[in-house]
């Protein structure tokens, strides 16, 4: 949501209107009319990206709040959920990192921090670690490392004269623009400030930006004096020539370091051609006479096509190694500027070097949004382009890990920028080390600061590892980097100056220094303990062995994606090249998509996380619920075959040896606690999915998380041999109450047990802190309302805060205890609501079909009774092999999870065991396609278990590892495999049960 939403919404509230907005931090927080209709909306969840902008201190005894803090405290009273997300939530100032966490909790953080006083616990409410500091489950660091390289180079003699007359026009016009603050006019002595830091970093970008900004400069402040000369009469009349700007305050101006790219240019480009310090048309004619001259200079350097940075960059990609892989292919590349007619330059002599227009996209503010994200996707995606030249409107929110190389042509004032543009490509999935080259004209004033900051900078990185990139924008707290440069332009000739900035950036760098900054950075860094981290993992192992992803998201995209006319052909195992992508399907995401577009081809995608990159070919886009491909996709095929769906359904288990058909309900069910949300109901904590089955005897059992991935469609000839049965009478009678008293018995109180434990741990650690920390403030002003009263009987009144002040300020933290108490206590009181049944299906057992195609003679009880004895006795010899072998044995099989037994290992780690238990002489043995997937899900932990069973007797199990290679058709339920060939493939592999490791 951006202004032209807001303007062009249907009730002038565009944050009412959808249930999924992305906004902008500045452009609500500055604008009290959006902050209105902000407080009228309500949400489940809000996010902050960046949000130690959402900053506050003290002054005195006063909490001084910015805009953005103010925003967040509003965002954390329109949502039921409010997760801020940062690199730097720790200043170093404890007292401001409370400021900051009672954004989440205003009554546990309530109060100025009095060390010895208050404790601090974070632990519930944050989850923090460095780059450097993540490792994988296996200990192995989860991000590479990376590398920074200063490129130095000197200037021709024509470049050195440009830089040295336009420097000394900045100095100049710097000079002025002080003076019109000292005399009072600060906001226009900022503003043209501003302008002139812009001009001074684009005469440092290309000889093609600083020709076009003089220019532009020029002919801006031409008409200005054109429209000031109809107006005045005087040459020494004073003028305006900040009429028509934007008037930034110093605070926005410093609030556009952290600014998104895009905005950045927009202001830049508003300001530098036309802020100017001339009050006079007098001074505003020598300044204009000053510009004509500077841009024939820049024009001479510009036709003399002498670009000594150009060369540098034109060798990097030319003769550095990295930029070729291992055959002699061009790896790809993101070269970094901040100025569009820069990028434009560079674009069209890189296009010319390498001979190839069709290899190199672009980047930059004035394209919308889908129009960088389609880049980005080209990029990622083409193996034909190669480099990316982007301005910092491509740092911030894309993901360019695809390239591990990136050039910066030119170096950001803010240092942060640095981290966020090596961020772009050193992120998660990485597998390759990063470089980075930094350009520097290191001859120049600006150029010995940045000089000096990055030679410090690697020295630190070779002392203390790739994590003082971490804290680059933390290095320059008392003094900005920008007011150095400043400083630098303004004073360089001087060697004094020059050795004085020296100092600040030794010192800005010294090693204590650089260790203190990254202890603060780890102030509130929490740690998982190891009991915890073993839970995170075996749920991980759970999940990823019952996923849907990849197989089942595989193989109905792969069929869905042909039917609507896409040309998808697999290139390596499980990795395929989509060469059309239909016109139906990019229309349809344009129409919901909200992401990166659709692309007409994608040189290879997969549904596997682990084959995103592979050692040789290129990467992948990773096709999964989200991805915009998937989604349209997906909502064709439902718009296609919806009223089909609304048929409901006959489904038949192959797996079923019975007779007797049984009903799948699936139903609904919620816990809520004993809030009051804004519509005026209970607040709803949790809800879930149940299914329930039920015989022809009434009789209702649990039928597990996901029963129908294992059933199939009836064909049309098995629908006209089970068509009486369909109307049998147990089918009339009242299913639904029945599957809802199984629910209410056995399946509610596990939902609101397994609630009320986490909201409990939840809620008590929550009243101990707001108790300690209330009544510790309480008390302070208990105490000073005492002592504030004693001085005034003695006639020594406080002239900043009386007495009747403490004691109401007492009284109503009081109250706010209260309060707080009583709606933790409300959270507390957990209640299940009745459950709702949402659908259902007929299942008809494979054994029945088997009789009524005349398949099957003998008696179904006795077939039934014999089936079920050879399983148990099969289970039995497992678990026993499990218990001997050392390990932990969990009977689960009730819950048709696609394995029976889960077996703890004695290193944590979890077996998933599928047993299939046969009758001496049985020649087959059947495994479903829940079976198969979940084995592949988790090759190295699943176990098939063979048990022959003789009589009253099993033999020993015969296990045998990864036994699956591919997953089934997309139609086929379950598979037939020859009985002897898998227990000679087990017993070929050498795999004994009682020694068996994971």
């Amino acid at each position: 949501v951006g202004r032209s939403e807001i303007e062009s919404s249907r009730t002038g509230n565009p944050y009412a209107e959808k249930n999924l907005v992305i906004s902008r931090l500045d452009l609500m927080s500055r604008d009290e009319d959006i902050m209105a209709r902000i407080e009228s909306t309500d949400w489940d969840m809000i996010v902050v990206d960046e949000a130690h902008k959402m900053s506050a201190s003290f002054f005195g005894s006063e909490v001084k709040e910015t805009k953005r803090y103010k925003l967040g405290k509003l965002l954390g009273q329109v949502t039921r959920h409010l997760l801020l997300m940062t690199a730097t939530p720790h200043n170093g100032k404890e007292e401001d990192f409370q400021l900051f966490m009672a954004l989440l909790d205003t009554d546990r953080f309530e109060g100025r921090f009095r060390d010895g006083v208050h404790v601090v616990d974070v632990s519930d409410l944050m989850r923090r670690v460095t780059k450097e500091g993540l490792l994988k489950f296996d200990g192995t660091p989860l991000f590479t490392e990376r590398w920074a390289y200063t490129v130095n180079y000197s200037l021709s003699d024509p470049e050195t004269k440009l830089y040295a007359d336009v420097t000394n026009y900045v100095r100049d016009e710097m000079n002025r623009a002080e003076r019109l603050t000292q005399e009072g006019e600060g906001r226009r002595g900022n503003m043209v400030g501003f302008a002139l830091t812009i001009l001074q970093r684009r005469l440092a970008s290309s000889p093609e930006a600083i020709y076009q900004s003089l220019r532009r400069r020029k002919e801006r402040l031409e008409k200005k004096l054109r429209e000031e000369k109809l107006l005045k009469r005087g040459a020494e009349i004073g003028i305006d020539t900040t009429r028509g700007l934007p008037e930034f305050t110093q605070e926005e101006i410093e609030e556009l370091d952290d600014a998104p790219g895009s905005e950045v240019e927009a202001a830049e480009e508003e300001v530098v051609d036309q802020a100017s310090a001339a009050r006079t048309i007098q001074e505003l004619e020598a300044e204009i006479a000053a510009l004509k001259r500077l841009e024939e200079l820049a024009m001479q350097v510009r036709r003399g096509k002498t670009d000594r940075k150009w060369d540098e960059l034109s060798k990097l990609l030319q003769n550095t190694p990295e930029m070729f892989d291992l055959q002699g292919y061009r790896r790809k590349l993101v070269v970094f500027t901040e100025h569009r007619d820069t990028l434009n330059y560079l674009v069209e002599r890189i296009k010319t070097l390498l001979g190839k227009p069709e290899t190199i996209v672009q980047i930059h503010g004035s394209m919308g949004r889908e129009e960088r994200r389609k880049a980005q996707e080209v990029f990622m995606q083409d193996k034909n382009v190669h480099v990316l030249v982007a301005t910092d409107a491509a740092g911030e929110g894309i993901n360019l890990q695809r390239s591990h190389l990136m050039v910066n042509y030119d170096l950001p004032w803010n240092p942060n920028r640095i981290e966020q543009r090596f961020g772009r490509i050193h992120r998660i999935g990485q597998t390759e080390v990063c470089h980075l080259w930094n350009l520097v004209a290191h001859e120049t004033r600006e150029g010995e600061v940045f000089d000096r900051l990055l030679k410090k900078i690697e020295e630190e990185r070779k002392a203390l590892g790739g994590q003082v990139f971490d804290i680059l924008g933390k290095i320059f707290q008392e003094r900005r980097l920008r007011d150095l440069l400043v400083e630098a332009i303004r004073y360089g000739d001087s060697p004094e100056v020059k050795e004085r900035l020296f100092k600040v950036v030794d010192n800005a760098l010294e090693r204590n220094r650089v260790i203190q900054l990254l202890k603060e950075r780890a102030l509130a860094h929490n740690v998982l303990d190891a009991r915890a981290v073993l839970r995170i993992r075996e749920d991980l192992e759970r999940a990823e062995a019952r996923r849907l992803q990849p197989h089942f998201i595989s193989s109905f995209f792969i069929e869905a994606f042909k039917l609507l006319g896409g040309s998808i052909r697999e290139r390596e195992p499980r990795r395929y090249e989509i060469t059309y992508v239909p016109a139906i399907i990019r229309n349809r995401d344009r129409q919901i998509g909200a992401g990166a577009p659709v692309l007409e081809r994608y040189e290879r995608v997969t549904f596997y996380k682990e084959l995103i990159t592979v050692p040789g070919k290129p990467p992948a886009a990773f096709t999964c619920p989200g991805h915009p491909l998937l989604d349209a996709t997906t909502d064709l095929v439902l718009e296609r075959y919806r009223d089909l769906m609304k048929r409901g359904s006959i489904l038949v288990d192959p797996n079923d040896t019975g007779e007797n058909s049984r009903f799948l309900c699936y139903l609904e069910h919620e816990i809520q606690d004993a809030r009051i949300d804004r519509a005026g109901k209970r607040r709803i904590v949790s809800r879930e999915m149940q299914f329930v089955e039920m015989d022809e005897n009434g009789h209702a059992k649990t039928a597990g998380y996901a029963p129908y991935l294992d059933y199939r469609q009836m064909t049309d000839e098995e629908r006209k041999l089970i068509e009486p049965h369909i109307k049998d009478s147990w089918l009339s009678r009242d299913l639904e109450n029945k599957a809802l008293s199984h629910a209410i018995e056995h399946i509610v109180p596990g939902h609101l047990e397994n609630i009320r434990k986490f909201k409990e741990t939840l809620v008590a650690k929550t009243v101990a802190a707001v108790k300690d920390r209330l009544t510790k403030e309480i008390n302070y002003w208990d105490h000073r309302a005492e002592e504030l009263k004693e001085q005034e009987r003695s006639g020594q009144a406080n002239a900043r805060i009386n007495s009747a002040k403490a004691r109401h300020r007492a009284d109503e933290l009081q109250a706010r205890l209260q309060k707080r108490l009583m709606e933790l206590e409300q959270e507390r009181q957990l209640s299940p609501k009745p459950a709702v049944v949402t659908g259902g299906a007929l299942v008809i057992p494979a054994g029945l079909l088997e009789r009524l195609k005349g398949q099957r003679t003998g008696e179904p009880a006795l077939f039934s009774r014999e089936r079920d004895k050879v399983e148990d006795l099969a289970m039995q010899a497992v678990m026993a092999t499990e218990r001997r072998s050392g390990r932990q044995p969990r009977d689960i099989s009730g819950e048709k999870l696609g394995y029976d037994i889960e077996s703890k290992t004695n290193d944590g780690h979890l077996l998933f065991i599928e047993v299939k238990g046969r009758a001496i002489g049985a020649q087959t043995v059947t495994i479903t396609k829940n079976e198969i997937l979940t084995a592949l899900n988790k090759p190295e932990s699943f176990i098939l278990a063979i048990v022959e069973v003789d009589g009253d007797i099993a033999k020993e199990p015969v296990y045998i590892r990864q036994p699956f290679q591919k997953e089934p058709d997309f139609g086929v339920t379950s598979v037939n495999y020859d009985l002897g060939t898998l227990v000679g493939l087990g017993r070929l592999k050498g795999i004994a049960p009682v020694t068996a490791q994971p």
